[in-house]
């Protein structure tokens, strides 16, 4: 990651403040990093610390408290903004995408028979 990048996510991450019990804090940029590689490869929890990134305990609870402070959501809506400014972003090329959005469930019947069809008629095969 490089320093640029570093300067606009550091900012957005939660600090462990000072005195609080317990050893002291394996640096951000590092964890970051392992917990990217972690994500982006699929390796398991327990090798980023043979790469270097801290141990994968750590980079795992950083994950959970970062994402529950929203810290992600922010580095996100950050590096858009940047992108934006600095028009890198091609809205010619851009799609809306809502495979992450929340399915309700508990449609009224007679829409759901509407919108999915018939309901399939089960195989006879003996």
């Amino acid at each position: 990651m490089d320093e640029e990048l570093w300067a606009v996510i550091e900012p957005l991450l939660p600090v462990k403040p000072a005195g609080t019990p317990g050893p002291a804090q394996m640096d951000s940029r590092r964890v970051l990093q392992g917990i990217l590689f972690v994500l982006i490869t699929g390796i398991g929890w327990e090798d980023p610390q043979e790469l270097g990134f801290g141990s994968g305990m750590t980079c795992w609870r950083r994950l959970r408290d970062w994402q529950a402070a929203g810290a992600f959501e922010q580095i996100h809506q950050a590096v858009l903004a940047r992108a934006h400014a600095a028009r890198m972003i091609d809205f010619d090329r851009v799609i809306v995408d809502g495979s992450h959005v929340r399915a309700k469930k508990g449609a009224p019947q007679q829409v759901r028979a509407r919108s999915t069809g018939p309901k399939p008629v089960p195989s006879t095969t003996s």
